[in-house]
């Protein structure tokens, strides 16, 4: 399909937008550089992103207290988890001048498709679920594939896990059988009967964590639980859809009590996995691992060919008939 040309009004709203920007961002920088010139910025000390606001970010410092910092020109997109190197102003604030190596980053798709960066220097992935509003395998295993692909094996906490009506059980059951059954770590978490709350503080503890996962499945009422003094907004499901309804606008970084931080970030409904060749799909799937180079064809796309170790693995019953479908529908999205 043709691409649609912008008329030439559109064009030009779009030229004086970007233009605007252009020259509020020079002025922040003549208004940096003037500041420099004259001393009036304190010597370099490092520092935490905590929350990202736009053009103004909070900036924890060594002494444990925050400064609304601005950003210098040209030092790429910040988030929150970045340790960044800053200076600080006469106005109590402070100006942000470099950021160091990220060891981490996760990043989801924009509208455009294109990767942006969400969170850095994380070390834990809690994949949130819950059988109310239910969580689609697809979409289960779409987190996992993004979580392995970025080196951080993920934690996943089957939520909820109060919900005493029989097809929640059942479910709760069939992913705590699959995903354990492959080697990932489940919790059966709940915030009205506290169940697995202790065990979860635990394995927080001494990490930078994100709670991952679609609206609704009770995020942000796990992090009210762990930080009661947040008071981060709980949204209710959508009447019409069953779905959540976003409530956090920004991730935010949070110290826990008992040690350890915690990211909030904003609910996402799906995770695409546009950016993923089919390579890193099947690196995703750890449990493809001991057959992959087995099959018959180097090529193996491991969907109908013959001979294949991935399908004969999954008829000897050694990968779920659950996860393979999986992996055929995400490959199919990729194709």
């Amino acid at each position: 399909m043709a691409k649609r040309r912008l008329t030439r009004r559109q064009q030009w709203r779009i030229d004086k937008v970007q233009g605007e920007r252009e020259k509020r961002a020079n002025r922040r920088e003549d208004d940096i550089q003037e500041s420099l010139s004259h001393g009036e910025l304190g010597g370099e000390q490092q520092g935490l992103v905590i929350a990202h606001y736009g053009s103004l970010i909070d900036v924890e410092g060594s002494d444990g207290q925050l400064y609304r910092c601005r950003l210098r020109a040209n030092l790429g997109q910040i988030v929150t988890g970045d340790n960044v190197i800053w200076r600080s102003a006469i106005d109590q604030g402070g100006v942000i001048v470099a950021v160091t190596e990220r060891v981490s980053e996760l990043s989801r798709p924009d509208a455009r498709g294109n990767l942006k960066p969400v969170a850095a220097n994380i070390d834990l992935i809690f994949l949130v679920i819950a059988a109310e509003p239910r969580t689609p395998f697809g979409l289960i295993d779409r987190y996992l594939v993004a979580a392995e692909n970025i080196n951080i094996r993920p934690v996943i906490l089957i939520n909820k896990a109060d919900l005493k009506n029989q097809d929640s059980i059942e479910w709760n059951k069939e992913i705590n059988a699959i995903y354990s059954g492959i080697g990932y770590s489940t919790i059966a978490t709940s915030t009205q009967s506290e169940t697995g709350l202790d065990e979860l503080k635990t394995v927080m503890r001494d990490h930078t964590s994100i709670f991952v996962g679609q609206s609704g499945v009770g995020k942000t009422s796990l992090v009210n639980r762990l930080l009661p003094d947040t008071e981060a907004r709980v949204g209710p499901l959508s009447e019409s859809s069953g779905k959540g309804m976003h409530t956090t606008t920004t991730a935010q970084l949070f110290h826990l009590p008992d040690g350890g931080s915690i990211i909030d970030s904003p609910g996402i409904r799906e995770f695409g996995l546009g950016h993923v060749n089919p390579q890193e799909l099947m690196d995703g799937f750890i449990e493809f691992h001991p057959y992959l180079g087995r099959c018959k064809f180097r090529d193996c796309k491991h969907l109908h060919e013959p001979k294949c170790a991935i399908q004969q693995a999954v008829s000897d019953g050694a990968i779920s008939e659950r996860r393979f479908a999986s992996f055929h529908q995400i490959s199919e999205t990729l194709e």
